[in-house]
């Protein structure tokens, strides 16, 4: 998957990553920086979704579209789209110009809107990545994780560099019984749930 990545997407990838490193020691503002996943997160995510039951693939919290690349892999890879919902209009915007650029129109739908409003349609889910503001973390979960497939992931990201923040949606996700649960140190750290 990784050896075969067109060279459009790797090219588009390496961009992504270049602003962002810029975006972290210039003093951009908090909102108007790409704030995307390392490429070991990518990696990851890709990996899981290569392997992820049949269903639907969502992903809430598009930015300029850096992780949905990785995801759109998988995609590929396997012979499936995924829809990723972003509420920033300028995000929105900059997210297109990286699918098109990247080559990856065809198995991506972009939604422009607050996930939320939406969710509960999504029905047999069979993978989740969630990277949004952290106050939505635990609606967006209640609301996907009744709508998973059996062996559905869902995997939201920021779990330790945001662990204080999201402690509460993190001891909730690993007490409740209808997920298998845990932190995984990649990245940024992944809480990542299974459903049985």
């Amino acid at each position: 998957m990784f050896h075969d990545m067109p060279a459009e997407m790797v090219a588009e990838m390496e961009r992504l990553q270049a602003i962002d490193t810029q975006d972290r020691v210039d003093g951009t503002p908090h909102l108007q920086r790409l704030r995307q996943i390392p490429p070991e997160t990518g990696k990851f995510l890709a990996l899981l979704l290569a392997n992820a039951p049949a269903g639907k693939i969502i992903e809430i919290g598009t930015s300029v579209g850096y992780s949905t690349l990785w995801l759109a892999l998988a995609c590929v890879t396997t012979g499936r789209t995924i829809t990723t919902f972003e509420v920033l209009p300028e995000k929105v915007k900059l997210a297109r110009a990286t699918f098109a650029t990247a080559g990856v129109e065809d198995v991506v739908t972009l939604i422009h809107d607050d996930a939320r409003q939406h969710l509960a349609d999504y029905k047999d889910v069979a993978f989740c990545f969630l990277d949004a503001e952290k106050d939505i973390y635990r609606d967006c979960y209640e609301l996907v994780v009744p709508n998973m497939v059996a062996g559905g992931l869902f995997v939201a990201d920021n779990a330790i560099s945001h662990g204080q923040a999201l402690q509460p949606v993190i001891n909730q996700v690993l007490a409740d019984e209808r997920v298998d649960a845990m932190v995984a140190p990649v990245g940024k750290g992944l809480l990542l749930a299974r459903k049985g």
